[in-house]
């Protein structure tokens, strides 16, 4: 169960006023009867939006999130509560309302529990039952990646395909999957590709080796890029631009990387077969820097069917959006 702070810590009130607004994404999610209040919690700041029965968006807050190991959750919580509140304002006309939240790690929605998130801290964590609790509202609680895979299956780069897959390619690698219309969620278990085995070597967090995050995920490059050089970079954009500079350190871990992202493409679609694979997250604004080469890769492998690679298109704000979405229906 969830231990309430006992002082201390993250001052939630204060995160809300400083609070960053960005401009909203040009999308509009139609009409509805209500309005919700979407978060995407992220392991360093909690997107947070107003969706209006109109289906227009409001400017994207983006708050510290609160990482005190135990006492994370109900920090969060407590943030969530204050920025719902700081929307009180524009909530005041709307008969109906509900809040949306997602969360990385292991999410079973069905149940709304939050079964575990290692960067965040918690395990087993019944959000959602807390949530509506204190919030006296309709809540959905689910994942961000399949979050962000619902918003581009049905506003994005995934729209008008019915088997499509969305991964979103960050500091750790998941993907949202879609078979003949429908999500697979298997109890949040279903998208952890990061962990297919795609090399023979290479150690990951997760106790076994190969797997496909511990060679193609932002972390991974940046940790095997300083291996192997000797000179030191922060993130994965300064082993691309050192790259694009003719650094052999940074080509040969980035090309490994890329090669290893073409064997899980080839993978998941001898498994099930999507026409589509999108892709986001950091990585994926590398642009042609990782799309020419990976199409390269899946040319050399010769698969027979492979799908579509497209980039993302709603950006950083996927998260939100695909809550919002999964938010409505609790109305």
């Amino acid at each position: 169960m969830l231990d309430r702070a006992a002082g201390g810590g993250t001052d939630a009130g204060t995160d809300v006023g400083r609070a960053v607004a960005a401009q909203p994404p040009k999308v509009n999610l139609g009409p509805a009867n209500g309005t919700v209040v979407a978060f995407d919690v992220g392991g360093t700041a909690v997107k947070a939006a107003l969706i209006h029965p109109d289906g227009k968006m409001s400017p994207v807050r983006r708050i510290p999130t609160p990482v005190a190991g135990k006492e994370t959750p109900a920090l969060l919580v407590d943030l969530i509560e204050r920025t719902i509140h700081d929307f009180s304002q524009e909530l005041a006309g709307s008969d109906r309302c509900a809040a949306a939240v997602v969360v990385p790690g292991i999410v079973d929605e069905e149940a709304g529990t939050g079964v575990l998130a290692h960067n965040l801290g918690w395990s087993n964590v019944p959000f959602r039952p807390i949530f509506e609790q204190r919030l006296q509202m309709p809540v959905y609680f689910g994942h961000d990646v399949r979050a962000a895979g619902l918003a581009e299956y049905r506003l994005g780069a995934a729209s008008g395909y019915e088997n499509a897959v969305i991964m979103a390619l960050g500091t750790g690698i998941a993907a949202a999957l879609f078979v003949d219309g429908r999500i697979c969620v298997a109890r949040g278990r279903a998208g952890e590709i990061g962990h297919l085995r795609v090399a023979a070597h290479t150690a990951c967090a997760c106790g076994a080796t190969g797997c496909l995050e511990a060679i193609s995920s932002a972390a991974a490059i940046v940790r095997r890029y300083n291996a192997r050089s000797g000179t030191p970079v922060t993130g994965a954009d300064e082993v691309v631009q050192r790259l694009k500079n003719g650094d052999r350190s940074a080509e040969a871990v980035w090309l490994e990387a890329v090669d290893a992202l073409a064997e899980a493409i080839v993978q998941i679609s001898a498994l099930i077969g999507p026409e589509v694979m999108v892709l986001g997250g950091g990585l994926a604004e590398s642009g042609p820097d990782l799309f020419h080469p990976l199409n390269d890769a899946l040319s050399v492998l010769g698969a027979t069917s492979s799908p579509l690679v497209l980039p993302a298109s709603l950006g950083e704000d996927a998260g939100v959006i695909g809550a919002a979405i999964a938010g409505r229906r609790k109305l």
